[in-house]
């Protein structure tokens, strides 16, 4: 039958199957499950077959009926059976998840569950070429980028999934193949009919509450008498996506170990600067990356989310910051782009920081030791240039008036009531506080930033703006360079 020949030639194409191994079948007694049991059963590759059904806890006496059926079925074929229930709507309400979703993991994390003890290493399911159609437009609707335009894959390892169970249980080796992903809906009927196959119907997909299946009874139906091959269309749109991914990835996974500076479980950072020079279509890639990377329970990040990061990471200022979805955000420092949990208090590591409520005598000469191996260097300037003074672009340093530091002095964090005369402001004194919110220092750093303070005045705080009452001008005496050194400058500068 055409039916057979067809999934035989796609499985070749796409290396599905191999002659004897030990496959693991999803069968929920619909059409589409029963047909893939009967073509892998009937295939001439001498196949293991191993039926596997998980009963969901939500339709009563029709789930417990399949349940039934799939038993029976598996037995009159003589094949192995596992049956499993689980409350998949408690599921649902503990993890906040659409039923649909949540059923969709769970069943995916039974399957692999069931592989892997058996010893198999192939997961088949019976998708079909209009499950495909369907899926595509479902993610064009919610906004997908090309992850998501692609649709089913032919092959899937398990471990790529974004289900509730944490991926590494499952090994790498283990895939999710879809034999039936080229057939039309309409040749499976075909099929049972010819085969005299039996099959159970489940009404919750007349349900068009469910989006899915509004998606299928309603809008495709309406695209069709606009376009008749507008099925076709999709699951060319996603045959071309497919092949253009995987070409994105090529480049991705090259910037990816380009510019990944640091990995942690709750944050990445990357190369600001790095980031900044690679094409468009690279740097939302490595953002959605990222996310995916930090979150493996995430299925895909809508256009909004990756257009506010991108605008926020290309022309924020230190300490911008974007979100992201669960919990995530994008910020941005002096050389790094950092994504991570938003509960993180990450302190970029491109800069000095100190413990809140740090106090710590500055003497001049003198040099402070911080955290990260930073630390701050204080000298008299015995030759000093106005002009290169004014001309200064280094957050991190700052030549000072000597008068200004005459008094006893401090390398200290903020404490509550610190007002502060920014430069520029003609004098004009602010709260700290404010200065700090109107910077758009985020608010996990603020506890954190060096200040230098003399006489009980704040003179620097270093990063961001000198006092008024620290500017070096013409008639100045003496000057003082203060400078945070990175670890590996500090032989060199002290040399």
């Amino acid at each position: 039958m055409a039916l057979l020949r067809d999934v035989q030639d796609y499985s070749r194409q796409h290396r599905l199957l191999e002659k004897g191994e030990l496959v693991v079948v999803g069968v929920s007694g619909g059409p589409d499950s029963v047909t893939l049991l009967h073509v892998l059963k009937t295939l001439p590759l001498c196949l293991s077959l191993h039926v596997a059904h998980l009963h969901h806890g939500i339709r009563g006496a029709d789930a417990d009926a399949d349940a039934d059926f799939v038993a029976a079925l598996a037995a009159a074929w003589g094949l192995p059976c596992t049956i499993e229930r689980a409350d998949v709507p408690a599921l649902a309400r503990r993890e906040k998840l659409p039923l649909e979703e949540a059923a969709r993991r769970a069943r995916y994390a039974f399957l692999g569950r069931i592989a892997q003890q058996n010893g198999a290493y192939k997961i088949a399911v019976g998708h079909n070429a209009d499950d495909q159609a369907e899926t595509v437009l479902m993610h064009l609707l919610r906004g997908a980028g090309p992850a998501g335009l692609r649709g089913m894959l032919p092959r899937t390892c398990l471990s790529d999934y974004h289900l509730l169970t944490l991926p590494a249980i499952f090994a790498p080796e283990l895939t999710v193949i879809r034999p039936l992903l080229a057939t039309p809906r309409a040749a499976i009927v075909q099929y049972c009919e010819a085969h005299a196959l039996e099959t159970r119907s489940d009404l919750t997909n007349l349900d068009t509450t469910l989006f899915r299946n509004r998606l299928r009874h309603e809008v495709l139906p309406y695209l069709a008498d606009i376009n008749p091959r507008i099925a076709q269309r999709l699951r060319h749109l996603a045959e071309v996506v497919r092949a253009d991914y995987d070409l994105l990835q090529e480049f991705i996974h090259v910037a990816w170990d380009a510019l990944l500076l640091e990995a942690r479980d709750d944050a990445l950072l990357f190369n600001l600067r790095g980031w900044r020079e690679q094409p468009l279509a690279t740097q939302r890639a490595l953002i959605r990356q990222a996310a995916y990377h930090l979150r493996c329970t995430l299925r895909d990040v809508d256009f909004v989310h990756i257009e506010n990061a991108l605008h926020v990471a290309l022309h924020g200022d230190v300490g911008a910051e974007a979100t992201l979805p669960r919990g995530l955000r994008l910020m941005v420092g002096y050389t790094t782009l950092t994504i991570a949990d938003h509960r993180a208090h990450h302190l970029p590591p491109e800069q000095p920081w100190l413990p809140p409520g740090a106090t710590i005598p500055l003497s001049i000469p003198g040099v402070v030791e911080l955290p990260g191996g930073w630390t701050l260097w204080a000298q008299p300037a015995d030759h000093w240039d106005r002009m290169a003074v004014a001309e200064n672009n280094n957050p991190f340093a700052a030549w000072v008036d000597a008068t200004a530091l005459s008094g006893a002095a401090y390398l200290r964090t903020r404490r509550p009531g610190d007002r502060f005369c920014p430069q520029g402001l003609g004098g004009a004194e602010v709260s700290l506080s404010d200065f700090l919110i109107n910077a758009k220092v985020p608010r996990a750093w603020r506890d954190h930033l060096p200040l230098v303070e003399a006489g009980g005045r704040l003179l620097w705080v270093a990063g961001l703006r000198l006092s008024e009452a620290a500017l070096v001008r013409p008639d100045t005496a003496g000057v003082v360079a203060l400078r945070f050194q990175e670890p590996q400058e500090q032989k060199a500068y002290g040399d």
